[in-house]
Order: structure tokens, then sequence, then C-alpha cells
């Protein structure tokens, strides 16, 4: 008698979907962090001010809410299709990894970065206030956060799926 799990197209694929969404959010981050951030380290504190602000307005779009808010709910909805599975412990890393991008980036967007933002859009380029420097690096160290638990989120699921291969080839 097979005592391992059987898990269902619809319980793998709506992992699979969690997956990729947690892995372009962890790649936005990360591309904004380690790319975007530096360059605009290089750059005075008006074009700062500017581009900073363009970043903010551009990035609000069907798209990138899609990917945002849809990984969240994708995992979520994959919390819910795999409960059944709460014994295995691909269940398990799948609530984690919700609960990290839910926390992590949601709430954490919500009450660090978005406040920030509507601070820096605030910005007159040609008379700045005196801590726009420090704004800018409090602004850069919680994007930082946001891809530790992004790529957090994306690892645990990738564990996720992995344990579910192996043990369905016990």
């Amino acid at each position: 008698m097979n005592t391992h799990p059987r898990f269902t197209l619809l319980e793998n694929g709506s992992l699979a979907l969690a997956i990729i969404s947690f892995g372009i959010m962890a790649g936005f981050f990360w591309t904004y962090s380690f790319n975007v951030n530096y360059a605009m380290l290089e750059v005075d504190g008006a074009t700062y001010a500017r581009m900073q602000s363009l970043f903010n307005v551009n990035v609000r779009h069907a798209m990138f809410f899609s990917f945002f808010a849809g990984a969240g709910i994708l995992s979520a909805l994959a919390v819910i299709l795999n409960v059944k599975h709460r014994q295995h412990p691909s269940f398990w890393l799948l609530l984690l990894a919700t609960l990290i991008y839910i926390l992590g980036i949601i709430v954490f967007t919500k009450y660090v970065n978005l406040p920030l933002n509507y601070y820096t859009e605030s910005w007159n380029p040609a008379q700045l206030p005196a801590d726009w420097q420090s704004i800018r690096d409090q602004w850069n160290q919680a994007n930082l956060l946001r891809v530790a638990f992004a790529f957090s989120a994306f690892i645990f699921a990738i564990i996720a799926i992995l344990l579910r291969a192996s043990s369905n080839k016990a």
C-alpha cells in the first residue's frame, strides 16, 4: 500500500503559479535594488527626486499590480487548495512562503515603502529637504528587505514542490 500523498494537478498547479509569481516579484525587487538603486546613488539630488518620482508613478500599472497582489492571492489560494495535505512538509513551506510574501511584501510595502514614496513624490527637485539622502537610503534599505522577503518566499515554495516531487518517487 502506498502511504505517500498524491497531489492533484490543481494542487500542484496552484503551487506552481505561486512559485512563478514569487519568482517574478523577487526578480523585480532584486533588479531594482542591485541595478536601479546603484545607478540612482550616482545622480545629484534633483535628478534623484525627479527619477524616483517617475519610477513610483510609472510602476503603478495593471501588470505590476497583477503580480504584486497576485502573488499573495495565488499563494493564499494554493494554501486553501492544499490544506488537505497539511500533514506533508510541503504544505507548511507553502504556508510559510505565503505568510512571508503577504507580510514581508504587501504589508511591509504599505507601511514602509509607500509612505517614503509619497514623501519623495512631494519634493520640489529645486528645493530638496535636508533629509533627502537619508530618505533615499531608508528606501533602498527597505527595498533590500523586500528582496530578502520575496526571495525567501520563492525558495520556500520551490523547496515545497521539490519535496512533493521526491515524495511521489518514493
